[in-house]
């Protein structure tokens, strides 16, 4: 049974929301992460496992306002609706920094990511060899998908409903980014290209994916996070760990692909060092610029979850 929550607890929810979709937008940061290190990712994962066929029983049996409760209603309503909001509008301005200014990008969740990791790696009390295997397994394995070049899968029907169903299990998990999966699968720009332009029926197939793949992944994860909490802790720390690949700053694209509208996008990109990447690219590195939002993204996770704390005693 959740604790009852006042007007300020659901506002300051939402917002939590409006930040997981913002987080969500960016290909290699996850939604998951802000849930983790704002303090709502065990309730968001058992109020997600709730939604079954115990709660049709609930519903069928004691009606609408018992399976409200049941599922935990409010809870998921008000994170959705700023999960949303952000998506519909903060997304624009994501697409624009990732154009126009993506060292910058970058290093602001290179910082959060980064404290996220600490932070999430602090909750285990004993580092022993299963939980150093657990963690070297997760940054591998978040290591190795960030690697990987992208496909080109054309969005048809079936591949708008399998992608969604793929990247929202990726959503959340912290430290593995929904986004990146939907790069790697080619259906990035499709996707935010829906959200933007509000094709509805796209939207429904996707939407319709991320419903299946939530509902199904939430229980695996619920039941981890209740039996083997410290292991599956050490292997979200890995993820995001080994994502932290995918958000540095100085990246140079060795190969690119032609989508099918013409458009050039990057296939292969290589990291390196801000003066390598000065003197290989021509482009200007902001080291100072991008080491002040790096500081930045840390400094909000931690006042995250300071405000959390405050607002909790």
């Amino acid at each position: 049974m959740h604790k009852e929550k006042s007007w300020r607890d659901y506002l300051w929810l939402s917002f939590k929301g409006v930040l997981m979709g913002a987080a969500d937008a960016v290909p290699g940061v996850s939604g998951g992460t802000i849930a983790f290190v704002s303090g709502i990712y065990d309730e968001l994962i058992d109020s997600l496992k709730q939604i079954s066929p115990a709660a049709l029983a609930v519903l069928l049996k004691r009606g609408p306002r018992a399976f409200w409760v049941y599922i935990n209603g409010s809870f998921l309503l008000t994170l959705l609706s700023g999960i949303l909001l952000s998506l519909f509008s903060v997304s624009h301005l994501v697409v624009y920094w990732l154009e126009h200014a993506p060292q910058l990008l970058w290093s602001f969740f290179f910082g959060l990511v980064l404290a996220s990791t600490w932070l999430v790696s602090r909750d285990i009390s004993r580092w022993q060899a299963q939980t150093l295997g657990m963690f070297t397994i997760g940054a591998l394995l978040a290591y190795v998908i960030t690697t990987m070049a992208p496909a080109m899968l054309e969005p048809t029907p079936l591949s708008l409903f399998l992608s969604g169903m793929i990247a929202i299990c990726a959503m959340i998990l912290p430290g593995i980014s929904g986004s990146f999966i939907l790069l790697l699968l080619g259906m990035y720009a499709p996707v935010i290209g829906a959200i933007q332009a509000l094709n509805i029926p796209a939207l429904s197939l996707f939407a319709a994916g991320c419903v299946l793949g939530l509902l199904s992944f939430s229980h695996l994860l619920s039941w981890l996070l209740h039996h083997y909490r410290v292991p599956t802790l050490a292997l979200l720390s890995g993820f995001l760990l080994g994502s932290l690949n995918k958000l540095w700053p100085w990246k140079y694209t060795t190969a690119y692909t032609i989508n099918r509208h013409g458009e050039q996008l990057p296939l292969v990109q290589q990291n390196m060092w801000p003066d390598v990447f000065q003197s290989t690219t021509g482009q200007p590195a902001y080291l100072v610029y991008c080491v002040g939002l790096m500081l930045l993204g840390a400094v909000l996770v931690m006042l995250l979850v300071w405000l959390d704390r405050r607002r909790r005693e």
